[in-house]
C-alpha cells in the first residue's frame, strides 16, 4: 500500500496558478496509476484528474479540461497537478489516491484518504 501526503495547496486570486504536490512512500510508486480529486465544502468529492503508471496515458474532468495538469515523476515517488487558470469554483480541498488503472480512477471509492490540501480562489 502506498502511503500518500499532500501539499501546495493556498490562497490565490481568480486567474492564478498553482502546483500541487502529492508525495507517495514506498517503492511501488510505479506500480500505480494516480489521480486526484477534491471535495469542496458541503459537496460530495470528485474526480479531477488521473494519470497511468508510466505516465502516458491521462484523462480529467470535462470542469477542469484545458486548465489543469496531470504529472508525475517516478523517480521522486510524486505526483504533481498543475493549476491554472483557477476559477473560484475549484476552491475546494485536494486529494490524491491511487489505484490500478487511470481509467479506473474515474470512479473509483477509497476507504481512506490523506489529509488533502486546501486551494482557496478568491473572487
Amino acid at each position: 500500500q502506498v502511503q500518500l501526503v499532500e501539499s501546495g495547496g493556498g490562497l490565490v486570486q481568480t486567474g492564478g496558478s498553482l502546483r500541487l504536490s502529492c508525495a507517495a512512500s514506498g517503492r511501488t510508486f510505479s506500480s500505480y496509476a494516480m489521480a486526484w480529486f477534491r471535495q469542496a465544502p458541503g459537496k460530495e468529492r470528485e474526480f479531477v484528474a488521473s494519470i497511468s503508471r508510466d505516465g502516458s496515458i491521462t484523462y480529467y474532468a470535462d470542469s477542469v479540461k484545458g486548465r489543469f495538469t496531470i504529472s508525475r515523476d517516478n523517480a521522486k515517488n510524486t505526483v504533481y497537478l498543475q493549476m491554472n487558470g483557477l476559477k473560484p469554483e475549484d476552491t475546494a480541498v485536494y486529494y490524491c489516491n491511487s489505484g490500478s488503472t487511470a481509467r479506473a480512477l474515474r470512479s473509483a471509492t477509497f476507504a481512506s484518504w490523506g489529509q488533502g490540501t486546501q486551494v482557496t480562489v478568491s473572487s
